[in-house]
């Protein structure tokens, strides 16, 4: 299955344990806020999106089918 990370930018308070966990698709802007690379998530970095979207303390994360 194709996915793509979605974030809700309201509920995010910068963090940053998404990047942490997978800095491939992940970067903090100059606040600590995320942006997440554009386009689907690699199939070997599924299992690592999961993991970063189960992490977030406050579920701004998710993956949706793409």
């Amino acid at each position: 299955m194709k996915v793509r990370i979605r974030l809700d930018p309201i509920t995010c308070d910068g963090r940053g344990l998404c990047a942490e966990v997978l800095p491939e698709l992940i970067r903090l802007d100059d606040w600590g806020f995320p942006i997440i690379a554009k386009g689907v998530v690699p199939e070997n970095l599924v299992d690592t999106a999961e993991e970063a979207v189960r992490l977030c303390p406050k579920l701004a994360l998710r993956l949706v089918e793409a």
